[in-house]
């Protein structure tokens, strides 16, 4: 056992972590070890204490990583001064470019959550809930400037959502088109049907 390698981009703390997001994707938050994570990491149990205090604290940084990122591209498309359709376009390609490039992270965040603890546990529900309301507020304003069909705001985002979670049998598929063609159909399909 050695001393946990890192790039020049990331430190030992950020190498733990994206390797305990694969670790809590393959094997589920509860099934998986801190002694598997530092077999992966490849360094004594122990020395992972020097970073990170426990597998708990693992959870809570990658869920709210990333959910700490969607929301803050949230705050920048909301503050632009394009059409509400556009807007639903940019966060619908940001939620899928997370699908496709950053997938063990994404997946923990949005299936792992519910063994973070309180106050954390209750912290991220309280930001999902917003999250959504924010994304709902935005087809609502499409809805009054007769850019979107006049549908209800809630489901469409429910929908939406739960369709890009859908990415995850595309990178389980043995034949799968590529992530720009994946992308593409989807904004295809997703914005195509708000379009009034």
């Amino acid at each position: 056992m050695g001393r946990i390698k890192t790039d020049t981009n990331n430190s030992r703390k950020e190498v733990i972590v994206a390797k305990a997001a694969t670790l809590f994707k393959e094997k589920g938050y509860k099934a998986a070890s801190m002694r598997e994570l530092a077999d992966i990491v490849g360094v004594e149990a122990a020395s992972l204490y020097n970073h990170i205090k426990s597998k708990s604290e693992l959870l809570h940084e990658i869920c709210f990583s990333v959910a700490n990122r969607y929301g803050h591209f949230m705050e920048t498309v909301e503050a632009e001064t394009c059409s509400s359709i556009e807007k639903i376009e940019k966060i619908l390609r940001f939620h899928i470019h997370g699908m496709i490039n950053h997938f063990d992270e994404v997946y923990v965040s949005d299936r792992e959550w519910k063994y973070l603890e309180d106050p954390y546990l209750s912290n991220f529900q309280n930001q999902r809930r917003t999250y959504r309301k924010r994304f709902a507020a935005i087809i609502e304003s499409g809805i009054q400037k007769k850019e979107i069909k006049p549908i209800d705001a809630t489901t469409a985002v429910l929908i939406m959502l739960h369709a890009i979670s859908g990415i995850e049998s595309w990178h389980r598929s043995k034949q799968r088109i590529s992530g720009d063609v994946l992308e593409e159909n989807m904004i295809t399909i997703l914005v195509g049907g708000l379009k009034n």
